[in-house]
Formats: structure tokens, sequence, C-alpha cells
């Protein structure tokens, strides 16, 4: 465990940072993808909006 000792001999902690990465772009299946579960979500909220607004 990192620390160090401050005046008056309290123990300061340090959390253990995570190694950094660059992030990539999606490639053109995971934009495809992407796009289908979008299109997927918007159809399934406006169909849930379709049956609140019928209803009431």
């Amino acid at each position: 465990m990192r620390y160090t000792t401050e005046d008056g001999g309290r123990l300061n902690n340090f959390a253990v940072e995570p190694k950094m990465y660059t992030a990539e772009p999606p490639s053109k299946k995971q934009q495809t993808i992407y796009l289908i579960a979008g299109i997927g979500a918007l159809a399934l909220v406006g169909g849930l909006v379709a049956i609140a607004v019928s209803v009431s």
C-alpha cells in the first residue's frame, strides 16, 4: 500500500491508479449494431408512449 507520513505522524493513503489506455473508435460492425439498438429503443419508447396516450 502506498502511503506517506505527514507532520505529526499521521499516515496519508493514496489509491492505486488504474493503467491508462486510449479509446478506439467503434468499427463499422459496432456502429451498425449501435444503430440497430438505437432504432429498437426508439421504437420501444414510441410504442410505450402510444399505449400510454391511448389508455389515458
